[in-house]
């Protein structure tokens, strides 16, 4: 039933629960409670020992087959609870393969279905037999109703704006009913209830060292941000080379410069004609729409050509490897280009102060506007990509290491051109033209490629977890460039050591 939340709609379950699943428990418990009055020695077996002879094989195998569907229903439920932990920085980065193209709920996770099934057959062999199995089984369905509870008087206390006291009154008349049944559950942890108790610490421990591990990472990135008076100081070519292409830096931070940026131009001086600093960001929402999807903002004055992009993605939104991201980030660019122009609050803003001012730009489809002519075609396995590329080493390395991760797939080529327009402004057309040209000489990916370390001043359970916990799930999990979609061939990692 909680599984089918994410494939159904909310009405649909109340019904269905209401008029079928809630009658046909009730008619069932009292059948087996008035058998058990008469015949109070088949308690070990009520339910069976209850069927009429004539009815018995049906039942038999009409109970198979919910046996079945009850298991299917749990290891969608994991799917989903797993995907949800991982969006709001809870689990580490697993496959998410989508099964619908319609709905978006049905999802599938290798990873954890070959957890379930080997921890499946761990128990079955282990225990081998069925009282050890339901001993585990009734502690860990009674102790979610109890949790479920307390949260449900979290709900009607903040969600519903309710008084405390009936969320206290709703908890104590609950909480005493199922006490005695947890209170009986607990007598069997010696017979087998102990393995959703170890099972449970297990999976708590490795969400709170990913959570931890995760936000140490993040706020090393916060302290160690680079100074925008330093950069502006450099001046607009940041007193490196800058070469042509679009240079999309990932991270994690939604302002300011991140470390790995001024780590990459110390070892390497050389840098992309224009910088977009690109966020993914999963809010706690299902989805996200895409006239909300995209936040663009200015790092620097316009001469730096640098820029900010904030990517927000719902939990339940598909990150879909199309070949669109990057047109759609273009025009969202040009669009926020010709929208500064136009706004005097953005144009009467201090220098220093770029930074952290964004804009929601519609990412809905790629359009032609006033300013931009927007022109494509279809080309297979990136043929046409290839030979716009300026640089013949590019398309002789891209010719001979075609992307082999999606054999024959017919992308969108899109093509974008500055359209005659009188009035425009002329630092507008010039920056429009700049953008164009990066994005016909290619775009590449860089991403930071972290060690995570604790300090040696650390105490020993800090070592231990960021050591140790920490850097094998991160060894063990997917790579972010793999759950962005990001193209292999211009991805770029830039690897550094992190003491938290």
């Amino acid at each position: 039933m909680f599984a089918d939340l994410g494939h159904f709609t909310a009405l649909s379950i109340r019904l269905a629960f209401a008029f079928v699943v809630y009658p046909c428990l009730v008619v069932q418990y009292m059948g087996q409670a008035a058998f058990l009055s008469r015949n109070p020695q088949k308690v070990l077996n009520s339910f069976y020992d209850s069927i009429p002879g004539p009815v018995f094989w049906p039942i038999f195998v009409i109970a198979t087959l919910a046996t079945i569907v009850g298991s299917q229903a749990i290891i969608t439920a994991t799917f989903s609870l797993i995907k949800q932990c991982h969006a709001l920085g809870c689990f580490p980065r697993v496959k998410v393969v989508h099964t619908s193209k319609h709905i978006l709920g049905q999802i599938y996770i290798p990873e954890i279905n070959w957890i379930l099934m080997i921890l499946t057959l761990a128990i079955t062999i282990g225990f081998r037999s069925t009282t050890l199995i339901g001993n585990a089984y009734g502690l860990a369905c009674i102790t979610v109703m109890f949790i479920t509870t307390f949260l449900m008087a979290l709900v009607v206390t903040f969600v519903w704006q309710k008084s405390v006291l009936l969320a206290a009154m709703f908890l104590v008349f609950f909480w005493f009913s199922e006490g005695v049944y947890l209170s009986a559950a607990l007598m069997k942890v010696p017979q087998g209830g102990w393995v959703p108790l170890v099972l449970s610490v297990i999976f708590m421990l490795v969400m709170y060292i990913w959570h931890y591990g995760t936000r140490k990472k993040y706020n090393f990135d916060l302290h160690n941000k680079v100074s925008l008076k330093w950069l502006l100081g450099l001046g607009p070519s940041l007193g490196i080379v800058r070469v042509p292409g679009i240079g999309l830096i990932y991270s994690e931070l939604a302002t300011g410069v991140p470390a790995i940026f001024s780590h990459f131009v110390t070892n390497l001086p050389a840098f992309h004609k224009v910088l977009v600093f690109v966020c993914v960001k999963s809010v706690p929402v299902p989805y996200v729409s895409p006239e909300e999807r995209f936040l663009i903002g200015r790092v620097c004055p316009r001469p730096y050509r640098m820029y900010r992009c904030i990517v927000r993605y719902g939990y339940k939104d598909i990150q879909r490897d199309d070949g669109d991201f990057e047109d759609q980030l273009i025009q969202s660019i040009s669009e926020f280009i010709q929208m500064e122009a136009g706004d005097a609050q953005f144009c009467s803003s201090e220098s220093s102060s770029y930074d952290g001012r964004l804009a929601v730009i519609s990412s809905r489809t790629i359009q032609s506007s006033s300013s931009l002519i927007v022109t494509e075609r279809e080309d297979c396995d990136g043929i046409e990509s290839i030979k716009s590329s300026k640089s013949l080493m590019l398309q002789s390395l891209r010719s001979a290491y075609p992307d082999d991760e999606n054999p024959g797939v017919r992308r969108r080529h899109v093509r974008f051109e500055v359209a005659a327009s009188p009035g425009m402004d002329t630092g507008v057309r010039e920056e429009l033209m700049d953008l164009i040209e990066a994005k016909e000489a290619g775009v590449a990916y860089i991403m930071g490629h972290s060690y995570v370390k604790a300090r040696r001043s650390s105490s020993y359970l800090k070592k231990l977890v960021i050591d140790m916990g920490y850097s094998f799930l991160r060894k063990n999990c997917r790579g972010p460039s793999v759950a962005l979609n990001i193209p292999h061939i211009n991805l770029i990692e830039v690897g550094m050591i992190y003491y938290v």
